[in-house]
């Protein structure tokens, strides 16, 4: 009886997270009568792709798509080696009040956006990256960065001192001895920390909206907000456009989701 409870509690929880997305993807195969009719129809009847078309042809969802990749790809290749120096030195390094610095970062990333992108826009401002795809990725480096830091310095942590030793004795210095012994034993960290960086650069709507003003550099999420127009909202495009935001993620999480569990669970399991 416990495991039949428990098995249907999962199935209830499995379904809540779903639904949601298989309507948005059973909407944006529905042809536009259907998806008006009252009451809603659960299926199509005849499965159509036009929904998908006019997202591209009057919004560009391909471009959308392409920068999306551009700004979460670059978010995250610059993301991770800094924060791969940083969580090195604070977990390997005798630095005085390293427990102090891991606090302030820890404080930095609770500060609300809102409260935050005035003094960025100032700076990208000056440095003449507003409205550009690089000054759309220094808000997300500062935003992600704690995260990143504080996955990887739970890893190097668990990392045994004698293969520091053994690289020291090699003659490696501090960031060889980080490429080559700790990034790939703790693999697991670097993986979930880069993904979860690449989800949150993906997602990110705000400072995509204030910073990118130019239709042909728009991101995914600030795109389909703009879908709307002033007396109709375009239902069948806003949900294709939807379901081709969300699928890249869908298929990444699937195809990593050993390692992004091994990462998150690690620091859980080990001293």
């Amino acid at each position: 009886m416990k495991r039949s409870g428990l098995w249907l509690a999962a199935a209830a929880v499995v379904i809540y997270s779903v639904a949601p997305f298989l309507w948005i993807v059973v909407t944006s195969l529905k042809p536009s009568l259907e998806i008006e009719a009252r009451p809603p129809m659960l299926w199509p009847r005849d499965l159509s792709l036009e929904s998908y078309a006019r997202a591209q042809k009057g919004h560009g969802v391909t471009s959308l798509l392409i920068n999306s990749l551009i700004v979460a790809g670059g978010t995250t290749l610059i993301t991770i080696p800094i924060a791969a120096l940083a969580a090195y030195a604070l977990a390997r390094l005798k630095l005085r009040g390293r427990r102090v610095i891991l606090s302030l970062i820890l404080v930095a990333s609770m500060f609300p956006q809102v409260a935050l992108v005035h003094t960025l826009y100032g700076m990208i401002q000056v440095m003449g990256l507003v409205n550009t795809r690089p000054g759309l990725s220094i808000p997300y480096v500062m935003l992600t960065l704690p995260l990143a830091i504080w996955i990887l310095a739970s890893f190097f942590k668990e990392i045994p001192e004698d293969l520091e030793d053994a690289a020291r004795i090699d003659g490696c210095g501090p960031v060889r001895t980080l490429v080559s012994v700790f990034m790939p034993v703790a693999a697991p960290g670097v993986f979930t920390a880069a993904i979860l960086t690449f989800i949150y650069a993906w997602n990110e709507f705000f400072f995509a909206l204030v910073l990118l003003t130019d239709p042909a550099r728009q991101t995914l999420p600030r795109g389909i907000a703009l879908m709307p127009g002033r007396f109709t909202i375009p239902w069948g495009e806003i949900a294709a456009a939807s379901v081709i935001a969300t699928l890249p993620l869908v298929i990444l999480v699937l195809v990593l989701q050993r390692r992004i569990i091994s990462g998150l669970t690690a620091g859980a399991v080990k001293g």
